[in-house]
């Protein structure tokens, strides 16, 4: 296992870099680069390698609902994930993005049926309804359903189950939980789109940050990290609260949306190299690339050899928390997959273990529970179960 025990976390250690220039002028500030999330109960006591439960347990419940939070949790993940949209009124709720379409049972409501309309979103033209054109009331109407019934059918038992939540709900839910359980439960927060909804006039951040410090989760050392496919938005949050930040990171050959409209002539490409990774640990922690960038894949779907990704961004004191696991043969890697049918399960376990073989320290999944036996022959001092 390459960076793995002790010389991981003294590599992790080590200072973080000066940051470079901001696309948007914002300055790090106190809650940025000096702060590597060191102490009692933060972020580097999590497992190694830490397992998050990929928008809860969604490999088994509708996505973003409190039911698959709470399976994620029962199942043993280490930390849960929440994506956050804004509703019309300024209430922030869990979708992985503002459409809504596919995740609730919208369609189903002739009321709304004339709020059905075509959007630019991060220049992809959308169509469909869309949280910023309802209140959180009328939001709160809806009931959600399984994103990919095609792909995980026995989700669909679920359908109609739970409302979409609020962001607050799940603080709510998070405190109480922690509470029954005498332990603090981590989250994992993405901005979803935020400058699209800044140009809207619902800016993420601000009310993000006043509910983190309401709820006793804005500090260092919180139970729970921030996440952004924009960096400028960790940036503006580095300003606002001292949480542990995460950059993600998609395909090498695109920009971050808000470079785009900036004018930033970066691509993720240039990102991942040290000089880019060296910019992004003056404002995060860590950062959260598509899988592809630590073991790319060939023409035939099958992993090629890994790049430095992972020693360099250590060599930068970040974390890496690449993204997505998911046990489906539509989801893994060719050389994993069994028989011909995309819904069944392949060989999950030999992904897992050819991901956590390259040092990363935490991975997104969609099933947690397969993720947590995956790791637990990489977790130092831990005698792997049922082995």
């Amino acid at each position: 296992m390459t960076q793995g025990g002790a010389a991981r976390r003294t590599v992790l250690g080590a200072a973080v870099l000066a940051a470079g220039a901001g696309i948007t002028g914002l300055a790090a500030g106190p809650a940025a680069a000096s702060e590597a999330g060191h102490g009692e109960g933060g972020f580097r006591d999590l497992p190694h390698p830490t397992v998050i439960g990929h928008r809860g347990a969604s490999g088994y419940r509708p996505e973003h609902t409190l039911g698959s939070y709470q399976l994620a949790l029962d199942l043993g993940a280490d930390v849960i994930e929440q994506d956050l949209v804004p509703t019309r009124d300024g209430h922030l709720v869990c979708r992985h993005e503002n459409e809504i379409g596919g995740t609730t049972d919208v369609a189903d409501h002739p009321e709304f049926t004339s709020r059905r309309t075509t959007k630019s979103v991060d220049g992809v033209s959308v169509t469909g309804w869309f949280t910023e054109d309802f209140t959180l009331a009328e939001l709160k109407t809806l009931r959600a359903k399984e994103r990919i019934p095609a792909v995980r059918q026995r989700n669909t038992l679920y359908d109609g189950q739970w409302a979409v939540p609020t962001f607050e709900e799940v603080l709510r839910w998070a405190d109480r939980e922690g509470k029954r359980r005498g332990k603090r439960i981590w989250l994992h927060v993405e901005t979803k789109h935020p400058s699209y909804f800044r140009a809207l006039g619902l800016g993420l951040e601000e009310p993000l940050a006043k509910l983190l410090r309401r709820y006793g989760r804005d500090g260092r050392n919180a139970a729970l990290f921030l996440q952004s496919f924009e960096p400028s938005s960790m940036q503006r949050l580095s300003r606002l609260v001292s949480a542990p930040r995460v950059v993600l990171l998609s395909a090498a050959n695109t920009r971050p949306w808000d470079f785009e409209q900036a004018k930033d002539p970066r691509t993720v490409a240039d990102l991942v190299e040290p000089e880019g990774l060296r910019w992004i640990a003056g404002f995060a922690q860590g950062i959260g690339p598509t899988m592809d960038l630590i073991l790319p894949r060939d023409a035939a779907g099958k992993l090629g050899t890994p790049t430095t990704l992972v020693k360099d961004a250590h060599a930068h004191g970040l974390l890496l928390h690449p993204y997505t696991a998911r046990n489906e043969n539509s989801f893994l890697p060719a050389e994993y997959r069994k028989g011909t049918d995309p819904a069944a399960y392949g060989d999950a376990f030999g992904a897992f273990r050819t991901y956590f073989e390259q040092g990363i320290d935490g991975i997104f999944t969609d099933n947690p529970d397969t993720g947590l036996l995956a790791a637990e022959a990489f977790r130092p001092g831990r005698r792997p179960v049922n082995r």
